[in-house]
């Protein structure tokens, strides 16, 4: 009987031993005993991670399920053979904010030693089995938790990972554990591109150009090298290299940031989720805010502006170009500073910081120079130009509203972290609600600072423009002060508190109060009854961007709609820890080889997941009907609700032309 259930479950896993390489196992472990003296050892625990992945401490972070799973080691330890001396010491580390769970914890990344002393009592033929339950996350994803054991032999002090016996029972298990999955499963990874943070930077950059330190330098500096110069060629060509040269200085001050990376590749992200950097960059953009307001000027020491300026009069040639436009970049940082620094803030928060900093640089660079260059090609265009004035100011408050709204984004980062409690997401709201209405208030001409001049008794038109688009940003915001379902902003989707810090008391047995099974085979049976599709949602407890997709996309009308009447949702959390009835625990046989204790509820849907999806990160969703065929493309996180939306559609639509 138990050959035949061999011969069975080796064709049915058949399929999967080619793919299972393709699953995520960012941790490598290496246990070993080293003596210390007659009758004391230490078990030398080395875990090896992979680059971008964290492995988390043993202490538990934040309240249950909202912190990372903690690392837990356990031993066979007895009286007759050996005793614990205290408990696992792990490597003295800082805790640091994670992004994934938005609060401070303790991690390791690329090499972990964990040491366990022991006092032997009978060290003949002692045999020592270790086990070691972990979870891992990267800065977008956390994989589920594993199990790995291991036996050591304390005579040699080399180990193996422990082989379970398989009984006819696992074997049972593992079989019923792997569905007759009909369907292409695709291919859910990708990597992001730096367009986005381009185009924000550029964006960054034509703001700037309508600064007051900016704007008045275009006729000027277009004029002298036009008109300055005897050959006319010769000027556009100072005027072109002039604009690159700006471009090129931008990008060039990203580069020590680069080195930075590649001494260690996650300190910028250590650098940009610290809670005493983001506390400063409160204080920072309140700073710029004010000198924005005009109550006081902020600029880099004059002396260096004016050695840059003899430089490129004494130099000349491209040098001395070279040092106009670095001029250029000292006078107008009074401007350019504030936003430069949210680009800075905002880019070091990401993956690749270094990389898409300079991205975001050249695309402010870029923005800054074109006037320059084009002006120079076409002068003409300089009589279109509106003259300076007071609208310049004007364009100082507003970004100085901005920068005021955008300095509590940081102060929020802090406040999660220290469990302050100061700015749930409603304060949070109210406060930018106050800077919407304050700009509007200032656009009207209803409030006023000190470098403005006398009210006009016409308001001009871009004032009118600006201020009924803050009004209606602070009509937008308004919701997000109550407790409905339009609280949900998807504006401020990464900006605002999260929905679970909120002053309400929210929370319901499944996500949106819809009705979700926590067993895949009682989901399908429900299919079966009701004739629906079926969702499938691979999630977990810990699950940030689970929560993320459920509070901003399945939020959606149309999303929410097409969930709750169409489809039959199965949501499996693969990281519950709640154990399985005895009876239920078994052994499952990896593909690759190996055993893999079953004991959880997690433990049962992370398998199921990894064998029969070839996939181990959350969120995971397919579209199934109830004789497992899949009805489209699994997707993994997906936050743009349209075309979560339009993926939802296809399945439906297959369904129904399959019926």
């Amino acid at each position: 009987m138990k050959r035949i259930f061999i011969i069975v479950f080796a064709a049915l896993i058949s399929n999967f031993s080619i793919v299972a390489q393709d699953f995520l196992d960012p941790v490598s472990w290496e246990v070993t005993t080293q003596k210390e003296s007659e009758n004391r050892y230490n078990i030398i625990l080395e875990a090896t991670i992979d680059p971008g992945w964290h492995l988390y401490s043993q202490i538990q972070y934040g309240e249950e399920f909202e912190g990372p799973i903690p690392t837990e080691f356990s031993y066979n330890s007895s009286p007759e053979s050996y005793t614990l001396v205290g408990g696992t010491q792990e490597p003295d580390v800082k805790p640091v904010l994670d992004p994934v769970f938005e609060i401070e914890v303790k991690s390791f990344d690329d090499k972990a030693v964990f040491i366990q002393p022991i006092e032997v009592v009978n060290p003949e033929g002692l045999k020592i089995v270790v086990e070691i339950y972990y979870s891992v996350c990267d800065d977008e994803k956390c994989l589920p938790p594993d199990v790995k054991s291991f036996e050591v032999d304390l005579a040699s002090g080399k180990s193996e990972l422990a082989t379970a016996e398989i009984t006819e029972f696992d074997l049972e298990q593992t079989a019923a554990l792997t569905i007759p999955l009909k369907g292409d499963l695709g291919n859910t990874s990708g990597k992001k591109g730096y367009f986005t943070i381009f185009l924000l930077g550029f964006l960054g950059g034509i703001l700037a150009l309508l600064t007051p330190c900016v704007f008045p330098m275009i006729p000027l500096t277009v004029s002298f090298f036009t008109k300055g110069s005897r050959d006319r060629k010769k000027g556009l060509r100072d005027a072109l290299l002039y604009g690159f040269f700006i471009f090129l200085i931008y990008v060039l001050l990203s580069l020590p940031f680069h080195l930075l990376d590649t001494v260690d590749e996650g300190l910028l992200n250590n650098i940009s989720t610290n809670i005493y950097l983001n506390i400063l960059f409160f204080i920072v953009f309140l700073v710029f805010a004010f000198s924005f307001f005009g109550y006081f000027e902020i600029t880099l020491p004059s002396s260096w502006s004016t050695k840059m300026d003899e430089k490129a009069t004494t130099i000349g040639g491209f040098v001395g170009i070279f040092f106009m436009a670095l001029t250029l970049a000292i006078v107008s940082f009074s401007c350019t500073g504030p936003i430069l620094g949210g680009l800075l803030g905002g880019s070091l928060s990401q993956d690749a910081g270094a990389m898409q900093l300079s991205f975001g640089m050249g695309g402010f660079g870029l923005a800054l120079a074109l006037p320059f260059a084009l002006f120079a090609l076409f002068p003409n265009w300089l009589n279109s130009l509106p003259s300076s004035g007071g609208w310049l100011n004007t364009v100082k408050v507003v970004l100085g509203f901005a920068e005021l709204a955008l300095a509590f984004k940081f102060l929020s980062n802090a406040d999660l972290v220290m469990h302050w409690g100061v700015l749930k997401r409603e304060v949070f709201m109210a406060i930018w609600i106050l800077c919407s209405l304050g700009m509007a208030l200032y656009l009207f001409g209803i409030i006023r600072f000190p470098h403005d001049g006398p009210k006009g008794r016409k308001l001009p038109k871009g004032n009118i423009i600006v201020g009924i688009l803050a009004i209606v940003f602070t009509i937008y915001l308004i919701p997000g002060l109550t407790n409905t379902k339009y609280a949900n902003l998807k504006l401020l989707s990464g900006l605002a508190p999260p929905m679970f810090y909120s002053l309400y008391d929210k929370g319901t047995s499944a996500p949106l109060g819809l009705t979700a099974y926590k067993d895949f085979y009682e989901g399908v049976e429900a299919a079966k009854k009701s004739g629906k599709p079926i969702m499938l949602d691979f999630t977990g407890w810990a699950c940030v961007n689970c929560r993320k997709m459920e509070e901003h996309v399945w939020s959606v009308e149309e999303v929410f709609k097409v969930i709750n009447e169409e489809f039959i949702l199965i949501s499996l959390y693969v990281d519950d820890r709640k154990p399985l009835e005895k009876e239920e625990q078994f052994n499952f046989l990896k593909p690759t080889g190996g055993t893999k204790p079953i004991k959880t509820i997690g433990d049962k849907w992370a398998t199921f997941q990894t064998v029969n999806f070839k996939n181990n990160s959350q969120p995971h969703y397919a579209l199934m009907d109830s004789d497992y065929k899949l009805l489209n493309l699994p997707i993994g996180y997906t936050p743009d609700e349209s075309e979560y939306l339009a993926w939802l559609n296809s399945g439906l639509k297959e369904f129904n032309k399959n019926k």
